[in-house]
């Protein structure tokens, strides 16, 4: 951590036993995401409840680049179930960021616009981007059956793929016009 990390015990009786245990599971975080910037860690008890005592709330706000974290486990009666609740939380949303970061997340593709500029009765042709680039397809890589349907000048949709002989294009559909 860039900064050093700050616990604030608000109310609660036994503060000298939870700063270590806090202390411990924040340095954990490091272990699934070494970006971390600052942690903040708030412990308080919200006043005695009639039918349930004492309340404790816990709240976890952590930055990383770009991103601010945070996970709240609040009117927890136990106050160290209310801290590995949300340090959990907090775990889970530094692995996803982690994930993301180094690209580990399935995202879906662009759609590129292009028009038909070549197109053969036996199931195949090329599409042009706005670039010049031109991009195989055939029938199988059109959707809902609508290869019939294409001509030259059409303007179409699709996701660019690589292919044995060049850039190719899958999921080609007619473009919605707007």
């Amino acid at each position: 951590m860039q900064t050093p990390i700050q616990i604030t015990i608000k109310d609660t009786l036994n503060s000298d036993e939870l700063e270590p245990t806090i202390q411990e599971k924040a340095n954990k975080l490091e272990q699934f995401c070494e970006d971390i910037i600052s942690c903040h860690v708030v412990v308080e008890m919200t006043q005695k409840h009639k039918q349930h005592g004492k309340l404790h709330n816990v709240r976890i706000n952590i930055a990383v680049p770009g991103k601010e974290l945070s996970a709240n486990r609040n009117e927890r009666e136990n106050v160290h179930i209310a801290i590995r609740d949300a340090f959990d939380n907090i775990r889970r949303q530094l692995e996803d960021y982690a994930r993301r970061l180094h690209g580990e997340i399935k995202t879906h593709a662009e759609l590129i616009q292009g028009e038909i500029v070549r197109i053969f009765p036996d199931g195949f042709g090329f599409i042009e981007d706005s670039t010049g680039a031109e991009y195989y397809f055939n029938a199988d890589n059109v959707v809902n059956h609508g290869f019939e349907k294409l001509e030259v000048g059409t303007n179409v949709q699709f996701i660019e793929a690589v292919g044995y002989e060049g850039p190719q294009a899958h999921r080609v559909s007619v473009e919605k016009k707007t």
